[in-house]
């Protein structure tokens, strides 16, 4: 087969690298976006903080940029531009040397600022191995074994993969049996139950740290010998097996659920509340029957170009690598200015948009007042593209009078009532919610008897919707509903 060149013609829509730093911009939230000026801020030094600006409009420091670079045109830098070079052959930043981004100041003392952090899951562990009387193989297996644990607490490898990374790594020849015995150790450590490589185990060495009782006793044989149908929640096979009553199975099932399913979870818990801290990105007021939006746009400084370094186009015009690289970062300090005004007006505009479709809601605070709403609708409004609208709603969260939401909150489908009105799903899965929170628990309601009690209230909902909305809420099937 003969080799041909061919010319063809075809079409590519290629994004600007303003356009790119748009939607990256976007898609951060108020924090995340305040961090991201600030890393500008140190990587460009053409950029400053509005903190003193002078009394003087800013399209005047633009003038004077352009009539800057038109008089670097008359230069030999011009003819380079002129010969077909454009913005991208422009010096990167990654041939700036670091040196360039550093500007010391004796005049300002280096002072260390002192914090605290709370002692971690694993060093907690730890310090108890060391208060134990250990021998220096036993100590370092025992501390190999505490780094594999997870963050609940379970040690969820196999005993043989352990044995095989001590040998690989720390050339000890480890047998299970001695790991099993180690790991023993482990799980004699504080909180109970710590060390265990599956649920029904965690359980049972928790157990064994309580004072027997008969109650205990029970639970204990429950757990052992009916794990599976426990967890399953079928007592009358666990009664039959076990030849106990219900009132007897009904006290060791209170025994179990006060035992604690994750033993790491006191530390895990407290690593999410230091993360679940919200800062929200909008706040939306009511007043007086009206609606007031403000943004956290305290958090994002004003940016404007250095003049100084503007003006270094004029004093490097002879030097081309120079004044390619004053351009380089003028530019760049142009267009992430630009980026953050059009995020902000985005932002803006989408939240409006929302504000105006949910405009009950946020008056009234009832869920039921919540309109069926999809990304197309908002995105209509504010005459973008469905996927700006799903970058502006993704991790973003507004404070009402009635409490902070996740935007996508306010997103749900529509279903019509038996009145020919369209509802969100969203008040339906509300009613779903009450209707089992209402059931009796000996005898939880089928997903067919709840499709039943919809209906009855005037919702028509397939039995498969009812099954996907109880999903949605994180709601067991009946069954597992069930209590005694």
């Amino acid at each position: 087969m003969a080799l041909r060149q061919q010319q063809t013609l075809k079409m590519q829509q290629k994004l600007s690298p303003l356009q790119i730093q748009q939607i990256k911009l976007l898609e951060l939230t108020a924090l995340e976006m305040q961090d991201r000026v600030m890393q500008e801020l140190e990587d460009n030094p053409a950029l400053e903080l509005s903190t003193e600006l002078p009394n003087e409009p800013e399209n005047a420091l633009d003038e004077e940029l352009q009539s800057s670079e038109t008089e670097l045109a008359k230069d030999d830098l011009s003819d380079d531009l002129a010969s077909g070079d454009d913005l991208g052959d422009y010096l990167t930043e990654d041939d700036v040397p670091d040196y360039a981004f550093n500007y010391p100041s004796s005049s300002e003392p280096h002072t260390e600022i002192p914090y605290s952090e709370a002692e971690s899951f694993n060093e907690y562990l730890l310090h108890q191995l060391q208060l134990k009387k250990l021998s220096e193989r036993t100590t370092k297996i025992a501390e190999y074994l505490v780094g594999n644990l997870e963050d609940d607490g379970y040690l969820r490898r196999d005993l043989n993969d352990v044995s095989n990374d001590l040998l690989f790594q720390y050339g000890m020849e480890v047998s299970p049996d001695e790991l099993k015995a180690v790991l023993a150790i482990v799980q004699s450590l504080d909180p109970a139950g710590v060390g265990a490589m599956d649920l029904q185990q965690c359980l049972l060495l928790q157990l064994e740290r309580k004072e027997a009782t008969p109650d205990r006793q029970i639970a204990n044989a429950v757990l052992e010998n009916q794990f599976e149908a426990f967890s399953k929640k079928q007592y009358d096979k666990i009664t039959r097996g076990l030849g106990i009553s219900d009132v007897e199975l009904k006290r060791a099932v209170k025994e179990i659920v006060s035992l604690n399913p994750k033993p790491g979870s006191a530390w895990e818990s407290a690593t999410e509340t230091k993360m679940a801290q919200i800062t929200p990105d909008f706040t939306v007021e009511t007043i007086n029957g009206k609606l007031f939006l403000s943004m956290s746009e305290q958090t994002i400084p004003e940016l404007h170009i250095s003049r100084d370094f503007a003006e270094m186009l004029n004093q490097y015009a002879k030097n081309d690598d120079a004044a390619a690289f004053v351009k380089q970062k003028t530019d760049a300090a142009r267009w992430f200015i630009d980026a953050v005004r059009q995020r902000q007006n985005t932002l803006r505009n989408t939240m409006e948009a929302i504000m105006t479709i949910q405009e009950a809601f946020f008056l009234t605070g009832e869920d039921s007042a919540l309109k069926p709403m999809i990304l197309k609708d908002v995105a209509e409004i504010v005459a973008c593209d469905i996927s700006t609208v799903s970058r502006v709603v993704n991790s973003k969260y507004v404070q009402t009078n009635w409490g902070v939401y996740l935007l996508k909150y306010f997103f749900s489908e529509g279903l019509t009532n038996e009145q020919g009105e369209e509802v969100s799903t969203r008040e339906i899965k509300a009613i779903l919610k009450k209707c089992i929170d209402s059931e009796n628990k000996s005898k939880p309601l089928s997903d067919e008897a709840l499709m039943l009690l919809l209906t009855k209230k005037g919702y028509e909902v397939a039995r498969r919707t009812v099954a996907k909305y109880r999903e949605g809420l994180g709601i067991p099937v009946a069954r597992l509903r069930k209590e005694i």
